[in-house]
Protein backbone atom coordinates (compact mmCIF):
# COMPACT_ATOMS: atom_id res chain seq x y z
CA UNK A 1 0.00 0.00 0.00
CA UNK A 2 1.57 3.41 -0.90
CA UNK A 3 1.02 5.86 1.92
CA UNK A 4 2.10 9.83 2.65
CA UNK A 5 3.73 10.15 6.11
CA UNK A 6 2.76 12.80 8.01
CA UNK A 7 5.13 14.18 11.04
CA UNK A 8 2.79 16.51 13.44
CA UNK A 9 4.95 18.27 15.75
CA UNK A 10 2.85 19.78 18.69
CA UNK A 11 3.93 21.39 22.26
CA UNK A 12 2.90 17.88 24.03
CA UNK A 13 2.52 15.31 21.47
CA UNK A 14 4.51 14.64 18.57
CA UNK A 15 2.83 12.30 15.95
CA UNK A 16 2.94 10.20 13.00
CA UNK A 17 0.22 9.27 10.56
CA UNK A 18 0.35 7.74 7.51
CA UNK A 19 -2.54 7.81 5.15
CA UNK A 20 -3.74 6.18 2.19
CA UNK A 21 -4.34 7.48 -1.76
CA UNK A 22 -7.60 8.29 -0.49
CA UNK A 23 -6.43 10.21 2.31
CA UNK A 24 -7.72 7.30 5.25
CA UNK A 25 -5.62 7.43 8.04
CA UNK A 26 -3.85 3.77 8.09
CA UNK A 27 -1.28 4.14 10.83
CA UNK A 28 -0.68 6.60 14.07
CA UNK A 29 2.17 7.11 16.47
CA UNK A 30 2.40 9.13 19.48
CA UNK A 31 5.23 9.95 21.45
CA UNK A 32 6.28 12.19 24.62
CA UNK A 33 10.25 13.84 24.17
CA UNK A 34 10.90 15.15 27.57
CA UNK A 35 11.67 19.20 27.38
CA UNK A 36 15.13 20.77 28.06
CA UNK A 37 16.36 24.50 28.91
CA UNK A 38 17.76 26.57 27.32
CA UNK A 39 20.98 28.75 28.50
CA UNK A 40 18.85 31.09 30.66
CA UNK A 41 17.09 27.86 32.63
CA UNK A 42 13.71 28.25 30.73
CA UNK A 43 12.43 24.89 29.40
CA UNK A 44 12.20 24.26 25.69
CA UNK A 45 11.74 21.37 23.47
CA UNK A 46 14.42 19.03 22.36
CA UNK A 47 14.61 19.23 18.93
CA UNK A 48 17.70 17.01 18.53
CA UNK A 49 15.51 14.14 19.96
CA UNK A 50 12.75 15.02 17.88
CA UNK A 51 14.41 14.39 14.81
CA UNK A 52 16.09 11.12 15.73
CA UNK A 53 12.33 9.87 16.67
CA UNK A 54 11.32 11.15 13.02
CA UNK A 55 14.29 9.77 11.17
CA UNK A 56 13.78 6.53 13.75
CA UNK A 57 10.17 6.45 12.67
CA UNK A 58 10.37 6.87 9.21
CA UNK A 59 13.54 4.62 8.69
CA UNK A 60 11.21 1.81 9.76
CA UNK A 61 8.65 1.68 7.11
CA UNK A 62 10.64 2.00 4.30
CA UNK A 63 11.04 -1.68 3.50
CA UNK A 64 7.57 -2.36 5.45
CA UNK A 65 6.00 -5.33 4.17
CA UNK A 66 2.45 -3.47 3.98
CA UNK A 67 2.97 0.16 3.97
CA UNK A 68 5.32 1.85 1.27
CA UNK A 69 6.49 5.46 1.90
CA UNK A 70 6.00 7.63 -1.39
CA UNK A 71 5.32 11.09 0.10
CA UNK A 72 5.96 13.05 3.55
CA UNK A 73 5.39 16.17 4.94
CA UNK A 74 5.80 18.46 8.40
CA UNK A 75 3.13 20.32 10.21
CA UNK A 76 4.49 22.23 13.39
CA UNK A 77 3.73 24.56 15.86
CA UNK A 78 4.33 28.19 14.86
CA UNK A 79 6.21 31.08 16.72
CA UNK A 80 9.38 28.80 16.95
CA UNK A 81 12.51 29.03 15.01
CA UNK A 82 15.63 26.73 14.45
CA UNK A 83 18.51 29.12 14.00
CA UNK A 84 21.47 27.60 12.04
CA UNK A 85 24.92 28.38 11.29
CA UNK A 86 26.63 28.35 7.84
CA UNK A 87 27.70 24.85 8.43
CA UNK A 88 23.56 23.92 8.28
CA UNK A 89 24.06 23.15 12.37
CA UNK A 90 21.94 24.57 15.08
CA UNK A 91 23.14 27.33 17.17
CA UNK A 92 20.55 27.58 19.59
CA UNK A 93 17.93 25.87 21.20
CA UNK A 94 14.80 26.21 19.98
CA UNK A 95 13.11 29.06 22.72
CA UNK A 96 10.01 28.39 23.37
CA UNK A 97 7.00 31.24 22.74
CA UNK A 98 6.23 31.02 26.10
CA UNK A 99 9.63 32.44 27.12
CA UNK A 100 8.66 35.80 28.65
CA UNK A 101 10.17 38.65 26.53
CA UNK A 102 12.62 41.86 28.62
CA UNK A 103 10.66 44.89 28.81
CA UNK A 104 13.46 46.22 27.68
CA UNK A 105 13.82 44.77 24.27
CA UNK A 106 10.01 45.50 23.93
CA UNK A 107 10.17 48.79 25.03
CA UNK A 108 13.11 49.40 22.72
CA UNK A 109 11.19 47.91 19.65
CA UNK A 110 8.07 50.20 20.02
CA UNK A 111 10.37 53.35 20.25
CA UNK A 112 12.12 52.63 17.03
CA UNK A 113 9.43 51.35 15.04
CA UNK A 114 5.87 52.87 16.50
CA UNK A 115 2.43 52.71 18.31
CA UNK A 116 2.39 48.59 18.76
CA UNK A 117 -0.99 48.73 17.03
CA UNK A 118 -0.38 49.90 14.16
CA UNK A 119 2.10 47.37 13.72
CA UNK A 120 -0.22 44.50 15.25
CA UNK A 121 -2.90 46.20 12.02
CA UNK A 122 -0.25 46.26 9.57
CA UNK A 123 1.19 42.73 10.09
CA UNK A 124 -2.04 41.37 11.26
CA UNK A 125 -0.30 40.00 14.67
CA UNK A 126 -1.53 41.16 18.20
CA UNK A 127 1.16 41.72 20.62
CA UNK A 128 2.27 38.95 21.91
CA UNK A 129 5.58 38.91 22.87
CA UNK A 130 7.60 35.64 22.25
CA UNK A 131 4.39 34.56 20.71
CA UNK A 132 5.30 37.23 17.80
CA UNK A 133 8.28 34.94 16.52
CA UNK A 134 9.37 37.76 14.49
CA UNK A 135 10.24 39.74 17.93
CA UNK A 136 12.31 36.68 19.00
CA UNK A 137 15.16 37.17 16.22
CA UNK A 138 14.70 41.27 16.99
CA UNK A 139 15.30 40.04 20.56
CA UNK A 140 18.61 37.49 19.62
CA UNK A 141 19.91 40.45 17.34
CA UNK A 142 20.28 42.58 20.68
CA UNK A 143 20.27 41.11 23.64
CA UNK A 144 22.21 37.79 22.02
CA UNK A 145 24.83 39.71 19.55
CA UNK A 146 27.19 37.26 19.67
CA UNK A 147 24.93 34.27 18.96
CA UNK A 148 23.03 36.15 16.29
CA UNK A 149 26.16 36.78 14.25
CA UNK A 150 26.75 32.88 13.85
CA UNK A 151 23.11 32.62 12.15
CA UNK A 152 22.92 31.62 8.75
CA UNK A 153 19.65 30.98 8.34
CA UNK A 154 16.89 31.28 10.77
CA UNK A 155 13.67 28.56 9.41
CA UNK A 156 10.57 28.41 11.36
CA UNK A 157 10.15 25.13 12.85
CA UNK A 158 7.96 23.12 10.02
CA UNK A 159 10.72 24.44 7.56
CA UNK A 160 13.24 22.89 9.68
CA UNK A 161 11.45 19.62 10.05
CA UNK A 162 11.47 19.08 6.41
CA UNK A 163 15.18 21.02 5.88
CA UNK A 164 16.74 18.18 8.26
CA UNK A 165 15.70 15.59 5.22
CA UNK A 166 15.85 17.47 2.18
CA UNK A 167 18.58 20.05 2.81
CA UNK A 168 17.00 23.04 1.99
CA UNK A 169 16.23 26.20 3.89
CA UNK A 170 13.23 27.36 2.49
CA UNK A 171 10.10 29.89 4.39
CA UNK A 172 6.61 29.57 3.51
CA UNK A 173 3.61 31.88 3.48
CA UNK A 174 1.91 30.10 6.30
CA UNK A 175 4.56 29.93 8.97
CA UNK A 176 5.77 33.74 7.87
CA UNK A 177 1.89 34.45 8.17
CA UNK A 178 0.49 33.54 11.55
CA UNK A 179 1.04 36.01 14.69
CA UNK A 180 4.70 36.62 13.64
CA UNK A 181 4.89 40.35 13.25
CA UNK A 182 7.00 40.40 10.15
CA UNK A 183 5.05 40.57 7.10
CA UNK A 184 2.99 43.79 6.22
CA UNK A 185 -0.29 42.64 4.63
CA UNK A 186 -0.71 45.69 2.49
CA UNK A 187 2.29 46.09 1.02
CA UNK A 188 3.05 41.80 0.51
CA UNK A 189 6.14 42.40 2.11
CA UNK A 190 8.20 41.69 4.94
CA UNK A 191 7.28 44.59 7.05
CA UNK A 192 9.74 47.78 7.44
CA UNK A 193 11.28 46.89 10.33
CA UNK A 194 12.40 43.54 9.45
CA UNK A 195 14.54 45.30 6.51
CA UNK A 196 15.95 48.05 8.91
CA UNK A 197 17.03 45.21 11.39
CA UNK A 198 18.53 43.34 8.13
CA UNK A 199 16.71 40.33 9.53
CA UNK A 200 15.77 39.97 5.61
CA UNK A 201 19.16 38.69 5.42
CA UNK A 202 18.51 35.19 7.69
CA UNK A 203 15.10 34.21 6.34
CA UNK A 204 15.31 32.03 3.51
CA UNK A 205 13.80 32.02 0.50
CA UNK A 206 9.95 32.11 0.15
CA UNK A 207 8.14 29.13 -1.71
CA UNK A 208 5.08 27.57 -2.26
CA UNK A 209 3.16 25.60 0.67
CA UNK A 210 2.50 22.92 -1.54
CA UNK A 211 6.01 22.59 -3.22
CA UNK A 212 7.95 19.12 -3.14
CA UNK A 213 11.46 18.11 -3.41
CA UNK A 214 12.22 14.82 -4.62
CA UNK A 215 15.04 13.20 -2.34
CA UNK A 216 16.84 9.81 -2.11
CA UNK A 217 16.27 9.43 1.63
CA UNK A 218 18.15 5.75 2.41
CA UNK A 219 17.58 4.23 -0.71
CA UNK A 220 14.12 5.58 -1.67
CA UNK A 221 12.85 8.09 -3.57
CA UNK A 222 10.63 10.05 -1.39
CA UNK A 223 8.56 13.44 -2.36
CA UNK A 224 8.96 15.71 0.79
CA UNK A 225 7.00 18.50 1.39
CA UNK A 226 8.76 22.15 3.17
CA UNK A 227 6.05 21.72 6.07
CA UNK A 228 3.05 23.61 7.02
CA UNK A 229 1.96 25.70 10.23
CA UNK A 230 -0.15 23.74 12.05
CA UNK A 231 -2.61 26.27 12.92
Amino acid sequence: MKVTAVFDIGKTNKKLFLFDRNLREVYREYTLIPEIQDEDGFPCDNITEIVLWMKKSLNQFLNHEKFKVKAVNFSAYGASFVHLNKEGLPVAPIYSYLKPLPDEILGRFYTTYGDQWKIAKETASPPLAMLNSGLQLYWLKHAKPELFKQIKWSLHLPQYLSYCFTGLPVSDFTSIGCHTMLWNYADNDYHQWVYEEEIDRILAPVVDTDTLVTKNHAGHCIKFGVGIHDS
